[in-house]
């Protein structure tokens, strides 16, 4: 009898207090999990593209003794509805707001991942009356790079359009270093989404921003980097599919203050690659203590 533990993404919620709810946002069904009490201070969690609120399932318990957790499934994605239009950076912005304004929040701590920091950082620096601190964690917006535009997209509209095990599979070992994370119902779970009516046109919708012309004018510069007031955390690691550790540099090198670390043995996930690691450092920036990790390096 084999002795190997079934891996599973569930089993990170087994003692975590959470709800799933679905909420009108600008009339956009938008599906969210929370954790935390509702009078504890905000913390809007976003995925990437392509991705869904469950890239944080490893984090909302730890994260819930501090704050009111809100992991969002944006437009286009996960179990909010399908993308209808192009999504420029601008949209999701439009969402993320109305979203909140939905749920009564004013002010938020926000951590993006991938897309979700792209969004996260343009939020800071439209809406800084919105975002208390921000984390970037590997995040998109800072640069155009062909290649890795070309992949995501090829990966993820073949995803969408033939959801079998294989396709869906790969397209979620993409985001790990340590390809034995892809566990086999997360895999499950993004096949169902993928699966979704109307996913197929929707996710040409959402890959709008790896055409160039697109991206160009979405990405930030450092004009735009200079511009948040937010005080700022960047999270690398050793093994992001998107860029190498000098990008993640450079992206912090151009916001105010802004704090840098890297975290090693991780692909573009390691907030589930290495919880215990991200955890530790997300929570220490977040609740305004030390992070030794980190160095200063912005301006």
């Amino acid at each position: 009898m084999s002795t190997q533990t079934y891996q599973s993404i569930w089993a990170e919620l087994r003692n975590t207090a959470f709800c799933q709810g679905w909420v009108d946002a600008g009339g956009i069904r938008t599906r969210y999990l929370h954790a935390g009490p509702e009078e504890k201070p905000a913390l809007i969690l976003l995925h990437g593209v392509g991705g869904h609120a469950e890239a944080y399932v490893r984090n909302l318990r730890s994260h819930a003794e501090h704050f009111s957790v809100w992991a969002v499934d944006m437009v286009g994605h996960g179990w909010s509805d399908t993308a209808t239009e192009d999504l420029e950076i601008q949209q999701y912005i439009r969402h993320i707001l109305a979203f909140m304004d939905a749920m009564g929040i004013v002010r938020a701590h926000f951590s993006g991942e991938s897309l979700g920091g792209w969004v996260a950082a343009r939020m800071a620096i439209d809406h800084p009356e919105r975002v208390v601190r921000l984390v970037l964690n590997t995040a998109g917006g800072s640069q155009a790079d062909p290649k890795v535009m070309e992949r995501l997209k090829t990966l993820s509209l073949q995803a969408a359009a033939d959801p079998t095990w294989g396709f869906i599979k790969a397209r979620v070992e993409w985001l790990m270093a340590d390809k034995s994370k892809a566990y086999d119902d997360l895999v499950a779970t993004r096949q169902a989404i993928y699966a979704r009516p109307g996913m197929k046109e929707g996710m040409k919708h959402n890959m709008i921003l790896q055409e160039m012309e697109v991206r160009q004018r979405n990405i930030l510069r450092a004009d735009d980097y200079g511009r948040v007031q937010a005080p700022t955390l960047v999270i690398w690691t050793s093994d992001d599919p998107t860029a190498d550790v000098s990008e993640g540099r450079r992206m912090a090198s151009m916001i105010p203050g802004a704090l840098f670390t890297v975290i090693d043995g991780c692909g573009h996930w390691p907030q589930f690659e290495d919880t215990p690691t991200f955890d530790r450092i997300h929570l220490a920036f977040l609740n305004g203590q030390p992070v030794p990790e980190a160095e200063r390096v912005g301006p």
